[in-house]
């Protein structure tokens, strides 16, 4: 029976994390005022781990704003510069085999992740995964506002962002696989029948060891 596999992006199927990545490569770029900017990405980025951030203030007053600042060629041109420079090293050959097991088998492939789609569409067509939900920056006549467009698929988000998709592509949960290494994934990990922690954080590490969750590593 064909099940869906579904991958967190950050920490699990790459070696790091693109969002922050994208942030340090916008600072090499001379995009964003460096000492500010770092500050502010190494502060949310805290904030993330620790299962305090406020997505939306992340979302508007940080990761967004740089999009409505430049046009879209310049953004595209950077964009093809970070994939090389800063997400192949990311990714290694167990992810990748990781999520070819799935294809072999004929799962669903979807990657679920907060960070925002203009960063995550290339590395999922990197790992030929042709489902995606990620954080919508809002665009208005091609240009991003750097404003949200709907729920930012975060914690509760990716929960109600995948119900949404589950029912436009008539699918459903059964016999599925979630991938992650968060605790903030921890409302989607217990709606999943196979949920596996990849380079776990300490609370999801917690977790996972006293709920019998199966524990793996990609580097």
């Amino acid at each position: 029976l064909l099940s869906l596999a579904i991958f967190d992006l950050d920490n699990t199927l790459l070696r790091g994390d693109s969002d922050h990545a994208w942030g340090e490569f916008l600072v090499e770029q001379g995009a964003v005022d460096a000492a500010r900017f770092k500050q502010d990405n190494d502060r949310y980025y805290a904030a993330y781990l620790e299962g305090t951030l406020d997505i939306f203030e992340f979302l508007e007053q940080h990761q967004l704003r740089p999009l409505a600042r430049f046009d879209r060629v310049t953004l595209e041109n950077w964009r093809r510069q970070f994939m090389q420079q800063k997400i192949l090293p990311l990714i290694t050959p167990m992810a990748r085999a990781l999520v070819e097991q799935h294809r072999v088998r004929g799962d669903t492939l979807l990657i679920i992740t907060a960070t925002n789609s203009f960063i995550t569409a290339p590395i999922a067509a990197e790992f030929g995964i042709p489902h995606l939900i990620a954080t919508e920056p809002e665009q208005v006549q091609g240009r991003f506002t750097g404003k949200v467009a709907g729920t930012p698929s975060y914690r509760e988000g990716k929960v109600e962002r995948l119900a949404a998709w589950l029912r436009e592509q008539r699918l459903d949960l059964a016999g599925s696989w979630f991938y992650s290494d968060s605790h903030n994934d921890l409302p989607l990990l217990k709606q999943v029948d196979h949920p596996v922690v990849v380079n776990a954080d300490p609370t999801l590490a917690a977790h996972a060891s006293r709920h019998g969750w199966p524990a793996i590593h990609l580097d």
